[in-house]
C-alpha cells in the first residue's frame, strides 16, 4: 500500500462521482456518519447541507469532522481529512446544484430552483490528512476511467 500521498496522488479520486462519509459529533459525543455528495475544489471538499439537517448542528456546535472518500474497488485509493470545517458565505443553490449534477446530471435540475434552496455551504480544508492506494498490490487492477 502506498501512504504519505496527498489528494494529487490519487489521480482522478476526488473528481469522481463517490459518496464521502462525513463524520459529526453528537451532544453525546457518539459519531454521526452521513453520506453526502462532496467537491473537491482549491484545496478542500465543499459540502452543501440544507438548514434543516441534523449534522449541521453538530456541526455549529463543534465544527471538529472527518470527511472519508475511498473507492469500492482496486485500486482502494482512499482520502480521509480530519479537521474543522468552515461555513462559508457563498450562495448554497448554485453549489448544490453544480454537485449535484455530478452525481445525477440534469436530473438535478427537478431537485432545486438555485434562488429557493435553503442551507449552507460547508469547506472542509486539510487538516489531519490520511491518504492510501493500494495500486501496487493490484497491477492488473482494471482501470475506473
Amino acid at each position: 500500500m502506498r501512504r504519505d500521498l496527498g489528494p494529487a496522488d490519487l489521480d482522478d479520486l476526488l473528481d469522481r462521482p463517490l459518496l464521502a462519509i462525513l463524520a459529526t459529533r453528537r451532544m453525546d459525543g457518539t459519531a454521526l456518519l452521513s453520506p453526502v455528495w462532496h467537491e473537491w475544489r482549491d484545496g478542500a471538499f465543499l459540502v452543501a447541507v440544507d438548514t434543516g439537517d441534523g449534522k449541521l448542528g453538530h456541526i455549529k456546535r463543534d465544527p471538529q469532522v472527518t470527511i472519508l472518500v475511498a473507492e469500492n474497488d482496486p485500486p482502494y485509493r482512499g482520502l480521509e481529512i480530519t479537521a474543522a470545517a468552515e461555513i462559508v458565505d457563498i450562495p448554497y443553490g448554485p453549489v448544490i446544484r453544480r454537485i449535484g449534477r455530478r452525481y445525477i446530471g440534469d436530473a438535478v435540475d427537478g431537485f432545486w430552483e438555485e434562488d429557493s434552496a435553503d442551507g449552507v455551504v460547508l469547506r472542509i480544508a486539510p487538516g489531519r490528512l490520511r491518504a492510501w492506494d493500494f495500486a501496487d498490490d493490484y497491477p492488473e487492477a482494471p482501470s475506473l476511467a
